[in-house]
């Protein structure tokens, strides 16, 4: 079988210009999930709120029950239905976000859980309000213990991003379609994204795992 790179290297700015789009469509997706994870994953520890709480599971219920693809689609084609009319970009953000916040609100409420009950104990012994103790003593410890469960969820994001190309985002994957809708070279394209994604995956993982390096030299895990 012959190999031939070179409609991919004539096309290069155009897969660097999507991997630009996956890049920041990764990072405002993983700001909207750590944030409604972390809402999602309190509210679950508040089962005498029972609004919050079932409003939580809900939400959990739903996101984490239904494939991802088929909520990009919601999003995209469900909404205009209703006189929404939302750019694909923007779906793409929301649907990716709204996705993995119900994975992080499980890892944020396993952190929290995992500290033992004699720090809130202590803290509110102190006179310290159950918030106040909760943002400064709980959290910040619950803080250290998420991030490698954290970094698998964003490692799992990165490549789960492939799936906007289906929203006409060019990202890419849509623009290595592109190039195979011109140059027919299907395997070489996809050789080159799948380097692509395993690069962008390596990097978080290293970044990550410096990360957990300093937090350990400290002594904080």
């Amino acid at each position: 079988m012959d190999f031939d790179f070179s409609p991919i290297w004539d096309s290069w700015h155009s897969l660097a210009a999507g991997t630009a789009v996956t890049v920041e469509i990764t990072a405002a997706a993983l700001v909207l999930g750590c944030v409604l994870g972390l809402l999602v994953g309190l509210g679950r520890l508040s089962p005498q709120r029972r609004i919050i709480y079932g409003i939580c599971t809900v939400y959990l219920t739903l996101v984490r029950g239904t494939p991802l693809l088929v909520q990009l689609f919601i999003w995209f084609f469900g909404l205009p239905h209703f006189g929404i009319l939302l750019p694909a970009y923007v779906c793409g953000i929301l649907g990716l976000g709204i996705y993995s916040g119900a994975y992080v609100s499980e890892i944020v409420r396993g952190s929290i859980q995992s500290i033992e009950r004699g720090q809130m104990e202590a803290a509110r012994s102190l006179g310290l309000p159950y918030k106040m103790a909760m943002r400064r003593v709980i959290l910040p410890q619950a803080f250290v213990r998420m991030i490698p469960p954290l970094g698998n969820e964003f490692i799992a994001l990165i490549k789960n991003s492939a799936l906007v190309s289906l929203l006409t985002i060019a990202d890419l994957m849509h623009e290595g379609e592109k190039i195979i809708s011109v140059s027919y070279r299907s395997l070489e394209v996809y050789l080159v994204i799948a380097v692509i994604y395993l690069v962008l995956t390596s990097v978080t993982t290293l970044i990550l795992r410096r990360i957990e390096k300093v937090l350990r030299s400290e002594g904080r895990v």
